[in-house]
Formats: structure tokens, sequence, C-alpha cells
């Protein structure tokens, strides 16, 4: 869960300082904003609970591939750059939903752990939804 907000945060910090869109910057804002308080909040629990978390298969893959796209929109122009962040976004908080729903929520093991999982839930619903409006606006103008 941390790796995957952290790679949400470098990909808005990389919308924020490459979009000419007023819109997608400021929800590349929004995703910084509520994916560091996300990590805060797992960070006092791992703290709370004393426990140490460790890096698994999952959370490499996360990272390679959030390193691998951050490269590759480095290389776009602004036009491209946002239709393919905005368009990651959905798709990137489509499959943190479906792991919520399918997996983390169900299978947690420890309540506090899925009361916070429950608790950011719809903060994801929010972010999915902002996401898709601003593809549909992206789409519509063509720009």
């Amino acid at each position: 869960m941390v790796t995957a907000n952290q790679v949400d945060i470098d990909a808005g910090k990389l919308a924020e300082s490459r979009s000419k869109s007023t819109d997608v910057k400021a929800f590349a804002q929004q995703m910084i904003t509520d994916h560091s308080a996300v990590n805060k909040s797992a960070a006092d629990l791992v703290h709370k609970l004393n426990v140490t978390p460790e890096e698994n298969a999952t959370s490499q893959s996360l990272k390679s591939g959030g390193d691998a796209n951050l490269a590759a929109r480095r290389k776009l122009d602004a036009h491209a750059f946002d239709r393919a962040y905005i368009d990651h976004e959905v798709a990137y908080h489509e499959s943190v939903l479906d792991a919520l729903d399918k997996s983390l929520i169900p299978n947690a093991k420890n309540e506090e752990l899925k009361a916070l999982l429950v608790k950011v839930r719809p903060a994801f619903v929010a972010h999915l939804e902002h996401a898709r409006h601003l593809q549909a606006s992206l789409g519509k103008s063509g720009g």
C-alpha cells in the first residue's frame, strides 16, 4: 500500500512540473496531498504495532513499473503527457480499488489495518471519479 501511494505521489510531482493544464496540476497536487496523508497514517500504524514492513514481489513490481512510467512520461510533450498521466491515474485507481476490494480488505488480519484500508477506500473512489472526469474533458477538448 505504501509503495502504491509513493508511486502516485511521484507521478503527481512530475505532473505538477510538466503539465500546462491547471486542472491536471490541481489533480496532481490532490494526489500528492492525499496519498502522502495515507502513507503517514500507514507509517503511524506500523510504528504503533511495532512491525517492520518488508518489500515483496508486489511492491517491487509497483516500484519498477512506476519508475518506468515516469521515465516514459518525461519524454512526452505537454498534451501527450497530460493524456498519459490521466489515463494512467484512471487505470491505477481502478487497480487499487480492485486490490482493496478483492484482496487487501478481506484478507487483512489486523483489525486496525483493515479499518485503515476501509477508511481510505472512499478517497480512492473519489480520485477515480475525478480522474475519469479529467479524462473525458481532455478527450472532448482534444487537449
